[in-house]
């Protein structure tokens, strides 16, 4: 018991999409395509980066871990989401919520700074071609994957340490479709004022320091490529980063909204819809992006379907 006659929570209901079945069965078939579009983008990456010798350099050793990221990020939130959409009550229990906010305040965070990461692998290479090699060595490529997981999980145990610390009594209903710290914060019964400062800090740190990283970084490279004398050699350089770009463009920008904007019922509406697109649409976007816009990744791609097409005629 908290408070009295005030019972402690136990379990949080999620508010999803819509209250209309017939809605909740499409919106369920749409989702279903975007997470199997997911698993076999990101598992298809994840693979061809590892199968394929021409694809073992830093850039592709980045692309592969950002892969894996979206794909545990999308199945954190997604095979629940989808659940629901069919379930009667749409129920999760505290431990349940706790554990999807820390696994997911761990992911997002580690996606910022593996963004950062890229962004300065393509400084390197087209601001220091010859000195690339040097530069990105294998070394430094698993230290800063290294130093973006560990930002994560530092920002994953401030974010749920400070959520148990909290206690929830009467009012449970999260008005979003998976558990996220900032409306269950909302929902607290004792003070969450110190969560909010952290929470808005954390943001605040995440995106301006990784995003930092990511403008200067491109802020050198449009340098370098307006340096070029030829329209085919700007064009070429120029064609590098747009996968990239494109990439922290949809994801920050959705990000950023989600967790800096007023806390009104209003923004609540919107919140739905930016937040399927960034735990959802993005990661099964992120793959197509990069294989669509990448011809390096078509040609591997090619390369392991003829592999696989003419191997079994050399083997009999």
């Amino acid at each position: 018991m908290v408070g009295g006659n005030c019972t402690e929570v136990t379990e949080f209901i999620l508010g999803g999409f819509t209250d209309h079945p017939d809605i909740e069965v499409l919106l369920f078939m749409v989702f279903l395509v975007i997470y199997i579009i997911t698993l076999l983008g990101n598992l298809g990456m994840i693979m061809l980066v590892r199968i394929d010798p021409r694809l073992h350099t830093p850039m592709y050793y980045f692309l592969g871990n950002l892969a894996f990221v979206d794909l545990c990020y999308a199945t954190v939130v997604a095979p629940k989401m989808l659940v629901d959409l069919l379930a009667e009550r749409k129920a999760i229990s505290y431990t349940g919520c706790a554990a999807q906010i820390c696994v997911f305040c761990m992911l997002i965070v580690t996606e910022c700074f593996l963004l950062a990461a890229m962004a300065y692998d393509r400084y390197v290479a087209i601001c220091n071609p010859l000195l690339y090699r040097v530069v990105m060595c294998p070394r430094l490529c698993v230290q800063l994957m290294a130093a973006s997981f560990l930002a994560g999980c530092v920002n994953s145990m401030a974010q749920t340490t400070g959520m148990l610390t909290l206690t929830f009594c009467g009012a449970n209903v999260i008005d979003l479709f998976f558990c996220d710290i900032s409306p269950l914060l909302s929902l607290a019964h004792s003070d969450s004022s110190i969560n909010h400062v952290v929470l808005i800090a954390v943001t605040y740190l995440t995106g301006v320091f990784s995003g930092l990283i990511v403008l200067i970084s491109y802020v050198f490279i449009l340098n370098a490529i307006l340096r070029i004398r030829s329209a085919e050699g700007r064009l070429r350089a120029f064609s590098t980063c747009t996968s990239h770009l494109t990439a922290v463009t949809i994801f920050y920008g959705s990000g950023l909204f989600i967790y800096l904007q007023p806390n009104t019922k209003y923004s609540r509406q919107q919140d739905k819809v930016v937040s399927v697109f960034y735990t959802v649409v993005t990661p099964m976007l992120n793959p197509l992006i990069y294989s669509l816009r990448n011809k390096e990744v078509k040609d591997a791609l090619r390369r392991a379907i003829e592999r696989k097409t003419f191997s079994p005629g050399l083997n009999s």
